[in-house]
């Protein structure tokens, strides 16, 4: 497998740390408010990566944090009359509503920084220990200067960066990009008893401490949006590297940005939606969807034009699943062909090799409706084996798994005196008793159930 690798602008052969075992950090939501459609798009790839890496052979451990204390959660918690860790807990539950909805599976470990205090306290006492830190009034901030590498991921040279963002310009600071590892407590603020005083950890320090813990020092993938690669990515490099002497992280993988109607998201432009709006009125399968239909590292512009879209492409999935069922239940049993188990290797082959190519989804999907393609055609065949078509249904259900997606089949069960009228129906039928079978089907539609004769054979379904 062959990964994008940002701090090397190169793609590279992936090769983890310890045979197959593969570390993977990626950076989880500050719990405030409900996830953005911006959210969920690392929520989406990464979850992807992680399935697809289980797929060809590897044993992933999946870590992503939680972000459960910070200005906006104080902020929020203000405006909503009730302590800060309700706002966290209250919002935490609802992401995993989202991430649920969105057929991403749980973090291995999802650690939570009040949960985590102690080994993000150790790592800034290593700091100042070390001189990489220092205490400026119960404020610890860390001396970029001090780290020679400063700049490495973002590839701007330290004379060239500037205070911005998210990194704070006051008296207390040595250099103003010095960034702060913790914070005095203010009054009335969550805080934490430390060294240096009442407190609690700045932002980029808790996804360093978190990340050794429960990974190691240096792990195979570190994950995250594009926005995150200055200054968070930046500074947790530095803060690791300082403490422990050892690469942070081998790989590191950055998704791209998402516009809405070609114009980049923002509360002030109008164009900012939650998950939770957009699956309201589409569902969360065509918001997956789109996540994965481009290459993660492309912009995707959001559109209902686009999620209209989604939602067709995943209807004929639907129905080609739903064929092959029909037609497999009406098959007789026979062999597999040789030449349907070429198709069927060759199918897998071109989807692994896709998603080989630095997690190329766009190619892989492409693959998959080339397999749709080819059991459509298998399926109008009356003389596809059962064996062949049930073949084919695992061989998609694989591959459409590890992309995350058709986790909304449901199979609708019939009612057991529905079943018996269609199969007297079948008998009626064949015995061309065609005015018997005229009004089994007219008992059936007065019962609420269409019936429907396709070639791969009857289809009953229940009035919308």
């Amino acid at each position: 497998m062959k990964i994008y690798n940002t701090l090397t602008r190169q793609k590279e052969e992936f090769v983890p740390i310890k045979d197959k075992k593969v570390g993977i950090y990626v950076c989880g939501p500050t719990v405030y408010n409900f996830i953005h459609i911006g959210n969920s798009r690392p929520l989406c790839v990464f979850d992807t990566l992680r399935r697809f890496m289980e797929y060809i052979g590897y044993d992933v451990t999946y870590v992503s944090n939680f972000t459960d204390v910070d200005d906006k959660i104080i902020k929020r918690s203000i405006e909503e009359g009730i302590p800060a860790i309700e706002v966290s807990e209250k919002y935490i539950k609802e992401f995993y509503t989202d991430a649920h909805g969105l057929n991403v599976r749980d973090a291995d470990v999802a650690p939570k920084v009040t949960c985590n205090m102690d080994i993000i306290i150790d790592i800034i006492k290593t700091l100042v220990e070390k001189g990489y830190a220092y205490e400026s009034k119960g404020d610890v901030y860390f001396r970029t200067e001090k780290f020679e590498e400063y700049g490495k991921l973002s590839k701007q040279p330290l004379d060239d960066l500037k205070a911005g963002a998210r990194i704070e310009v006051n008296d207390l600071k040595e250099n103003p990009l010095d960034f702060a590892v913790w914070k005095a407590a203010k009054e009335g603020e969550p805080y934490w008893e430390s060294p240096w005083g009442k407190g609690r950890p700045g932002w980029h320090i808790e996804c360093s401490a978190m990340s050794r813990h429960y990974i190691g020092d240096t792990i195979d993938i570190h994950g995250g949006g594009q926005d995150l690669i200055f200054p968070h990515h930046e500074n947790e490099i530095a803060q690791s590297e300082a403490a422990t002497g050892k690469a942070l992280a081998k790989y590191w993988m950055h998704n791209g940005y998402i516009n809405i109607d070609n114009k980049k998201m923002s509360k002030s432009a109008g164009n900012f939606f939650t998950v939770r709006d957009v699956a309201e009125k589409y569902g969360y399968e065509a918001i997956r969807y789109i996540m994965i239909q481009a290459h993660y590292r492309t912009p995707i512009n959001y559109s209902v034009e686009i999620i209209d879209a989604a939602k067709a492409s995943l209807e004929r999935l639907y129905t080609c699943r739903d064929t092959l069922d029909r037609a497999a239940e009406n098959a007789a049993s026979g062999e597999i062909t040789a030449e349907a188990k070429e198709i069927f290797a060759s199918r897998k082959a071109q989807f692994i090799d896709a998603m080989s190519d630095d997690l190329n989804t766009a190619d892989g999907l492409t693959a998959v409706f080339e397999l749709v393609r080819d059991l459509n055609i298998m399926s109008a065949d009356s003389s596809t084996s059962k064996e062949q078509l049930t073949e084919g249904a695992k061989l998609f259900d694989e591959l459409t798994g590890v992309l995350g997606i058709l986790y909304n089949r449901k199979k609708e069960e019939l009612p057991q005196e529905i079943i018996d009228l269609v199969e007297e129906r079948k008998q009626a039928r064949k015995d061309k008793n065609f005015a018997l079978a005229d009004e089994l089907r007219d008992k059936i539609t007065a019962m609420g159930y269409i019936i429907e004769e396709t070639r791969q054979g009857t289809k009953v379904t229940k009035k919308q």
